[in-house]
């Protein structure tokens, strides 16, 4: 199954610094057919404006994905931890027993990011951070960024307390790459930059892709294009 879920069908915030779509219900969107997808709870796309972002605020039993597509994060929280991610690179936090954080654009232009949360496996463990540079040039197909399924930190992955992974990668025009998905599996794949072809069903730039009973996915790039990928147990 490959539902092709169009940017302009997301649901929509906006206010003075913060310009954000939601793949999945979240905040006062409401969407029974997407209150998440397996283990996948939210997929925010995120601009957040220059000199603002998210003030201080708890979370607990989550895992807490970022990913920037431009501009820079600034991590901050009640561990001690800081840090900016910059764009291409990859943040996640344990929000465990939980945690305070705030997120800030302290840059000169605008921030676009996605942020992803999964349904961990593992309740109440310790809360932390962690960020890393992850360059991917053309030519490499999917890379690991995250991964809580066994062999994935050997992989240089960054740890997740969840049975899931998140890949990236970068295509030039016409580049393939593919994907196996598990039995008991599901993918969400959204094209950051560009537009592609999933098993040759079109997504545009920003659109979601929802995957599941798909045992091979091909992914072809029309232009060049940017994705990411999420796999998760579609409990």
């Amino acid at each position: 199954m490959i539902d092709i879920r169009p940017f302009e069908t997301l649901g929509a915030f906006r206010n003075e610094w913060l310009n954000a779509r939601h793949h999945f219900s979240f905040g006062h969107y409401r969407d029974p057919k997407r209150a998440g997808f397996g283990a996948l709870l939210v997929w925010n796309d995120d601009e957040v404006a220059p000199g603002k972002g998210f003030a201080p605020h708890p979370h607990d039993n989550m895992e807490i994905i970022t990913f920037v597509r431009q501009g820079a994060i600034t991590h901050k929280d009640s561990l001690g931890n800081e840090g900016a991610t910059r764009a291409g690179d990859v943040q996640v936090m344990h929000a465990g027993t939980g945690i305070v954080h705030a997120e800030m654009n302290y840059e000169d232009e605008a921030t676009r990011l996605f942020q992803i949360w999964i349904h961990p496996d593992e309740r109440n463990v310790t809360p932390g951070w962690q960020a890393r540079e992850f360059p991917r040039e053309v030519g490499q197909g999917l890379q690991i960024l995250a991964g809580g399924r066994e062999g994935d930190e050997a992989k240089g992955a960054l740890s997740l307390y969840a049975n899931a992974a998140v890949f990236a990668a970068k295509l030039a025009d016409g580049e393939r790459t593919t994907y196996q998905l598990g039995k008991g599996r599901a993918a969400y794949l959204v094209p950051a930059v560009g537009e592609i072809k999933v098993n040759g069903q079109v997504a545009h730039n920003r659109d979601g892709v929802a995957l599941h009973e798909e045992p091979l996915v091909e992914i072809e790039a029309v232009g060049g294009a940017e994705i990411v990928l999420v796999d998760v147990s579609d409990r």
